[in-house]
């Protein structure tokens, strides 16, 4: 049963193809969080600085504002994380690579 989970785990990060999906998705990670290190919604709200109905609509809705949320991941330890969201590149074919690396000393973007 424990490989059939880790399948269906693999498959349903696959199918996050969109920006509600994803949000509601971390959302659910964030509550997993909070529940496991037994921290109420009240005292989270008292550790991050963000507003109870913030973690509520968060929650229950996957809406938050990206400083809350930051405030939120400090406050469970999750800064790293966030941090690095996009501390390393990514590219799906070598071609993207290759201009990645062409591109990686520009300080901004050009028409092409």
């Amino acid at each position: 049963m424990s490989d059939t989970n880790n399948i269906l785990s693999l498959l349903e990060d696959f199918t996050l193809d969109n920006p509600d999906d994803i949000a509601k998705s971390m959302a659910d990670d964030l509550r997993k969080r909070r529940i496991e290190k037994n921290i109420t919604r009240d005292q989270l709200a008292e550790q991050s600085g963000v507003a109870v109905s913030n973690i509520v609509r968060f929650e229950q809705k996957g809406l938050i504002s990206l400083r809350n949320l930051i405030s939120l991941a400090m406050a469970l330890g999750y800064t790293s994380e966030l941090k690095n969201v996009f501390a390393q590149p990514k590219y799906s074919t070598m071609e993207e690579l290759t201009q990645i690396r062409k591109n990686s000393n520009k300080k901004k973007a050009h028409k092409v």
